[in-house]
């Protein structure tokens, strides 16, 4: 399997994420959630987290892996996606709103 996986350093989101040369949705393989938003900073989370979800055939197949790459794979995006509490997007959004 060739995997290209990228995370940002402050956005919870892949920078670059492609496997088997096919460009990647991180949703195929878990839900990216705030699950503490009521200990959020406006525009930030309390609890950053990645739900690994169950592999279907139509994932397997659409990017060519197997079901023990399906999770290695997950694995890796929960490891990324996931950092709890964070406040970079009220940071973002005053820099955009200030230029």
């Amino acid at each position: 399997m060739e995997l290209k996986l990228e995370f940002y350093k402050a956005l919870c989101s892949t920078k670059a994420f492609k496997i088997n040369g096919i460009i990647a949705d991180y949703d195929d393989f878990g839900d990216k959630h705030d699950d503490n938003p009521e200990d959020a900073e406006l525009y930030g989370c309390g609890n950053m987290i990645f739900d690994i979800s169950e592999h279907t055939k139509e994932i397997l197949i659409k990017y060519n892996i197997t079901e023990k790459e399906y999770y290695e794979i997950a694995d890796k995006l929960q490891e990324g996606l996931s950092f709890g509490n964070c406040g970079e997007c009220i940071w973002v959004t005053i820099k955009n709103t200030i230029i």
